[in-house]
Protein backbone atom coordinates (compact mmCIF):
# COMPACT_ATOMS: atom_id res chain seq x y z
CA UNK A 1 0.00 0.00 0.00
CA UNK A 2 1.46 3.39 -0.95
CA UNK A 3 2.26 5.85 1.79
CA UNK A 4 -0.26 8.69 1.77
CA UNK A 5 1.31 11.95 2.80
CA UNK A 6 -0.59 15.22 2.94
CA UNK A 7 1.53 16.67 0.12
CA UNK A 8 0.85 13.60 -2.09
CA UNK A 9 -2.88 13.86 -1.41
CA UNK A 10 -2.89 17.57 -2.29
CA UNK A 11 -0.97 16.93 -5.55
CA UNK A 12 -3.50 14.22 -6.50
CA UNK A 13 -6.47 16.47 -5.69
CA UNK A 14 -5.14 19.38 -7.78
CA UNK A 15 -4.91 17.45 -11.05
CA UNK A 16 -7.78 15.03 -10.63
CA UNK A 17 -11.10 15.78 -12.38
CA UNK A 18 -13.96 15.73 -9.90
CA UNK A 19 -17.70 16.24 -9.64
CA UNK A 20 -18.35 18.83 -6.97
CA UNK A 21 -21.67 18.73 -5.14
CA UNK A 22 -22.09 22.50 -5.60
CA UNK A 23 -21.96 22.09 -9.40
CA UNK A 24 -24.89 19.66 -9.48
CA UNK A 25 -28.55 20.55 -9.81
CA UNK A 26 -31.67 18.77 -8.62
CA UNK A 27 -32.43 15.97 -11.08
CA UNK A 28 -28.85 15.50 -12.33
CA UNK A 29 -27.74 11.87 -12.39
CA UNK A 30 -24.18 10.78 -11.69
CA UNK A 31 -23.20 7.27 -12.78
CA UNK A 32 -20.12 6.10 -10.89
CA UNK A 33 -18.11 3.02 -11.80
CA UNK A 34 -15.93 1.79 -8.93
CA UNK A 35 -13.54 -1.14 -9.05
CA UNK A 36 -16.33 -3.44 -7.83
CA UNK A 37 -19.70 -1.81 -8.56
CA UNK A 38 -21.75 0.71 -10.50
CA UNK A 39 -23.86 3.33 -8.73
CA UNK A 40 -26.55 5.58 -10.15
CA UNK A 41 -27.01 8.69 -8.01
CA UNK A 42 -29.78 11.23 -8.63
CA UNK A 43 -29.45 14.62 -6.94
CA UNK A 44 -32.39 15.59 -4.73
CA UNK A 45 -33.43 19.06 -3.66
CA UNK A 46 -32.75 18.57 0.05
CA UNK A 47 -29.07 17.52 0.28
CA UNK A 48 -30.00 13.88 -0.20
CA UNK A 49 -29.48 11.61 -3.16
CA UNK A 50 -31.43 8.67 -4.57
CA UNK A 51 -28.93 5.84 -4.93
CA UNK A 52 -29.20 2.59 -6.86
CA UNK A 53 -26.59 -0.09 -7.46
CA UNK A 54 -23.59 -1.51 -5.65
CA UNK A 55 -23.96 -2.17 -1.94
CA UNK A 56 -27.55 -0.87 -1.91
CA UNK A 57 -28.66 -3.42 -4.52
CA UNK A 58 -26.84 -6.25 -2.74
CA UNK A 59 -28.59 -5.34 0.54
CA UNK A 60 -32.01 -5.01 -1.11
CA UNK A 61 -32.13 -1.34 -0.12
CA UNK A 62 -32.62 0.13 -3.61
CA UNK A 63 -33.58 2.86 -4.16
CA UNK A 64 -32.10 4.51 -1.10
CA UNK A 65 -32.56 8.20 -0.29
CA UNK A 66 -29.44 9.16 1.63
CA UNK A 67 -26.97 12.01 2.17
CA UNK A 68 -23.42 11.57 0.86
CA UNK A 69 -20.51 12.50 3.12
CA UNK A 70 -18.03 13.02 0.27
CA UNK A 71 -14.95 11.28 -1.12
CA UNK A 72 -11.98 9.85 0.74
CA UNK A 73 -8.62 8.33 -0.14
CA UNK A 74 -9.50 5.41 2.12
CA UNK A 75 -8.54 6.99 5.42
CA UNK A 76 -9.90 9.71 7.65
CA UNK A 77 -9.35 12.64 5.25
CA UNK A 78 -12.57 13.39 3.38
CA UNK A 79 -13.45 15.92 0.71
CA UNK A 80 -16.98 16.80 1.77
CA UNK A 81 -17.70 18.92 -1.31
CA UNK A 82 -16.81 16.18 -3.80
CA UNK A 83 -19.25 13.56 -5.06
CA UNK A 84 -16.88 11.69 -7.40
CA UNK A 85 -13.20 11.73 -8.38
CA UNK A 86 -11.05 9.02 -9.97
CA UNK A 87 -9.10 7.00 -7.44
CA UNK A 88 -11.11 8.18 -4.46
CA UNK A 89 -13.77 6.25 -2.54
CA UNK A 90 -17.33 7.51 -2.16
CA UNK A 91 -18.62 7.61 1.41
CA UNK A 92 -22.36 7.54 2.10
CA UNK A 93 -23.95 8.85 5.31
CA UNK A 94 -24.62 5.28 6.48
CA UNK A 95 -20.79 4.86 6.56
CA UNK A 96 -20.68 2.59 3.49
CA UNK A 97 -17.46 3.34 1.59
CA UNK A 98 -17.03 2.17 -2.01
CA UNK A 99 -13.99 0.69 -3.67
CA UNK A 100 -11.90 3.26 -5.61
CA UNK A 101 -13.74 5.12 -8.37
CA UNK A 102 -12.63 4.17 -11.88
CA UNK A 103 -14.74 6.73 -13.72
CA UNK A 104 -17.92 8.75 -13.56
CA UNK A 105 -20.45 10.39 -15.82
CA UNK A 106 -22.84 13.29 -15.17
CA UNK A 107 -26.17 13.15 -17.02
CA UNK A 108 -28.19 16.34 -17.05
CA UNK A 109 -31.91 16.17 -17.78
CA UNK A 110 -32.83 17.77 -21.08
CA UNK A 111 -35.37 20.56 -21.34
CA UNK A 112 -38.63 19.54 -19.60
CA UNK A 113 -40.51 19.42 -22.92
CA UNK A 114 -38.18 16.66 -24.14
CA UNK A 115 -38.80 14.63 -20.98
CA UNK A 116 -35.76 12.40 -21.32
CA UNK A 117 -32.06 12.13 -20.65
CA UNK A 118 -29.54 11.34 -23.33
CA UNK A 119 -25.94 10.24 -23.62
CA UNK A 120 -23.49 11.94 -25.94
CA UNK A 121 -21.01 9.83 -27.91
CA UNK A 122 -18.21 10.84 -25.55
CA UNK A 123 -20.31 9.77 -22.56
CA UNK A 124 -20.87 6.34 -24.10
CA UNK A 125 -17.10 6.05 -24.57
CA UNK A 126 -16.58 6.80 -20.85
CA UNK A 127 -19.06 4.09 -19.89
CA UNK A 128 -17.54 1.63 -22.35
CA UNK A 129 -14.09 2.31 -20.91
CA UNK A 130 -15.46 1.35 -17.49
CA UNK A 131 -16.92 -1.88 -18.86
CA UNK A 132 -20.47 -0.48 -18.73
CA UNK A 133 -23.02 -0.58 -21.52
CA UNK A 134 -26.22 1.45 -21.49
CA UNK A 135 -29.33 -0.64 -22.03
CA UNK A 136 -33.00 -0.54 -21.08
CA UNK A 137 -32.54 2.81 -19.32
CA UNK A 138 -29.93 1.66 -16.84
CA UNK A 139 -26.19 1.00 -16.78
CA UNK A 140 -25.26 -2.67 -17.20
CA UNK A 141 -21.89 -4.22 -16.36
Amino acid sequence: MPVRTLSAILRHAEGNPAVRKADLQCGDEVVIATENSVYSIVVGDDSTYTVRGGWFDREGATPARIPINGCTWGGSIIQTGVLAARGLRLEFANRVVTSPIKDFLVIRPEAPEAGATRLAVTDEAVLSGCGISWGAGAPVR
